[in-house]
């Protein structure tokens, strides 16, 4: 089922059966750069059980992000209620296959998510966590019209992680 449709993609629900081309992205060190780690099988496989469970917990999370040319999964882009500094807000995330790098395929998808946030979900604001030297992020997130909120400190795999909170409100 098609949750959202832009010019050049579609998004929907991860499935299971999305598992190897998921791999192709979350696997590639140069795409998860900001996490520090390209994930393995069994990270990949609780990575999608997760989405699978927000759906149900939250009515949202990570979307596959199909493009529309060649019906492939290029990405996954979506909303996620996540915290900062012990405070909930429900952020805007996206990842893509790197060869899709730099074709506004990020920012198309995140900006339907947003226009979903304001007007289907009726929410006052929409977050995006960033690594401070992730440029191409921060360029994404500007262009959303986001600016940047405050900086903290992110806690993963048992590092201090400093990032960036970006906000846009109503």
């Amino acid at each position: 089922m098609v949750i959202l449709r832009t010019p050049r993609l579609y998004m929907r629900k991860i499935q299971t059966d999305d598992y190897s081309s998921v791999c192709s992205i979350l696997q590639d060190i140069d795409v998860m750069y900001a996490w520090e780690h390209a994930f393995s099988d069994e990270e990949v496989v609780q990575w999608i059980d997760e989405n699978i469970m927000r759906y149900n917990r939250d009515g949202y999370s990570y979307w596959t992000v199909i493009e529309k040319a060649s019906d492939k999964l290029i990405g996954v882009t979506g909303l996620i209620s996540e915290q900062a500094d012990y405070e909930n807000y429900v952020g805007v995330g996206y990842i893509y296959q790197k060869s899709y790098w730099g074709n506004g395929y990020a920012f198309e998808a995140a900006s339907a998510c947003v226009d979903y946030a304001f007007n289907i979900l009726h929410l006052n604001e929409i977050t995006a966590q960033i690594r401070p030297e992730n440029t191409a992020s921060r360029k994404v997130a500007e262009r959303l019209g986001m600016s940047i909120k405050k900086q903290f400190i992110r806690h993963y795999k048992n590092k201090d992680i400093p990032h960036l909170l970006y906000s846009r409100t109503i």
